[in-house]
């Protein structure tokens, strides 16, 4: 008899996880006919379900159920699990707080952006082509033309802001890795573990840990059939997703180095400039050179919605979800950024204003998500836009000599990094 409660209590969660889910996702007829059916509420009581409760479960499931499966172990398969103790759980808990892109503007509601000042931190010997934050924001890492990465430590970094040490000049940059034989293109580092991984030119990822102050050289290697262009790992940490030269992203197992791709293409016949997971991995989005988006089931690998001519015919270049996965903030050399409704497909806002027809140009959100930020080619500014009136609240000389060409925003605070044809990299801070 337990049993059966039990049963029914589980058949009534799953119910409500459900219509909640289909009500997050803006498919209201549905959720309403599922209510219906199921004698369940449409508007829970309370709010023990959060926004994409249905999607974090079934994402952890997943990957548990895949790990055991295949490997019997997660990515400590691959990296030494006692490493990982310094570095923390940093994938940080999915926001319930999402900024509301569906709420109605109200004139002169624009929020203003708080002052920031920055200074150049570092030069590389060639461009520098991109830039990325841990997921604690403790570092910060960038790649260059003279394929080499340099790492950073953001702590460090302040102190260099402030000025000279009593113990003398303060250095940022606490590593420099060199094992590319050519260019790099993207960065990123494992949810869970010290490790950074690189995507060059050179049609190779690399692996490098960071926690071992003496490696300079990566520890693994993938080798591709094309140019990496782009490189994202899963939020399990067992699997990476990259965007090549090759019209389809490529779906990597790290402990196996075994290569997937989607049997169902939808098309695609251009190469891809950035891919991006979700926060829990349930989808992928890629920005293409043909000016589309598209996005994938994380799962599946199957195009559930691809987005043609998202910006004309001039290349996407940037593409990233929000926090909630409701959105998908993207970037062309169209000098248009846009936010698109992941369930629909539908244009929400634009936001205009900045040049970028010649480079990668990265759009991204601060920590919040309350703001817009993006670089302006012809006039070598970082602009921000209210990220609900789609308006311009601030113009910032970027200090660069030239046209930036990437920006990168710590997901945790009010730090970010841009990058230079110039070949420096400058480091932003909020000041009070």
């Amino acid at each position: 008899m337990d049993a059966a409660v039990q049963e029914a209590k589980l058949l009534r969660q799953v119910n409500a996880l459900i219509v909640a889910h289909l009500r997050d996702q803006n498919l209201t007829q549905a959720a309403s006919a599922v209510a219906a059916a199921t004698m369940t509420p449409l508007a829970p009581a309370d709010d023990s379900i959060s926004t994409n409760h249905l999607l974090r479960l079934v994402a952890k499931g997943l990957a548990a159920e895949l790990g055991d499966a295949t490997r019997g172990g997660g990515a400590s398969a691959v990296f030494d699990s006692g490493t990982a103790a310094g570095y923390g759980g940093l994938m940080p808990l999915l926001s319930v707080n999402a900024v509301d892109f569906s709420m109605q503007v109200v004139k002169g509601s624009s929020k203003s952006f708080p002052k920031h000042e920055t200074r150049h931190v570092s030069d590389h010997k060639n461009v520098v082509r991109c830039a990325k934050f841990s997921p604690d924001g403790k570092y910060f890492a960038t790649g260059s033309g003279d394929t080499s990465i340099k790492f950073f430590e953001v702590a460090k970094t302040k102190q260099m802001m402030l000025g000279d040490s009593k113990d003398g000049p303060v250095r940022p940059v606490i590593r420099t890795f060199y094992d590319h034989m050519q260019p790099i293109n993207d960065l990123d580092f494992h949810p869970e573990n010290p490790i950074l991984i690189s995507a060059a030119k050179d049609n190779t990822i690399k692996f490098f840990d960071f926690s071992k102050s003496v490696a300079r050289k990566a520890f693994r290697v993938i080798q591709d059939t094309h140019n990496v262009r782009s490189v994202c790992f899963h939020p399990c940490g067992d699997y990476l997703i990259a965007g090549t030269d090759h019209p389809v992203a490529h779906l990597y197992d790290i402990n196996t180095f075994t290569c997937y791709l989607s049997a169902n293409p939808h098309d695609s016949s251009a190469a891809i400039n950035q891919v991006r997971y979700s926060s829990t991995g349930s989808l992928y989005v890629t920005a293409s050179k043909d000016g589309s988006l598209r996005i994938w089931d994380g799962i599946s690998a199957e195009c559930v919605r691809p987005i043609i001519g998202a910006h004309g015919s001039t290349e996407a270049t940037s593409a990233i979800f929000t926090k909630d996965e409701k959105y998908i903030l993207s970037c062309g050399k169209d000098s248009s950024i846009k936010l698109w409704e992941v369930g629909t497909g539908r244009l929400v806002k634009q936001y205009v204003g900045a040049v970028h027809r010649q480079f990668r140009c990265q759009a991204v959100f601060n920590q919040t998500e309350e703001f817009v930020l993006s670089t302006d080619e012809q006039n070598s500014e970082v602009v921000v836009w209210d990220a609900i009136t789609a308006e311009i609240v601030s113009r910032l000389s970027s200090g660069h000599t030239g046209a930036p060409r990437w920006l990168s925003h710590s997901t945790v605070e009010p730090v970010f990094v841009t990058c230079g044809n110039d070949r420096s990299v400058r480091f932003w801070k909020h000041t009070v």
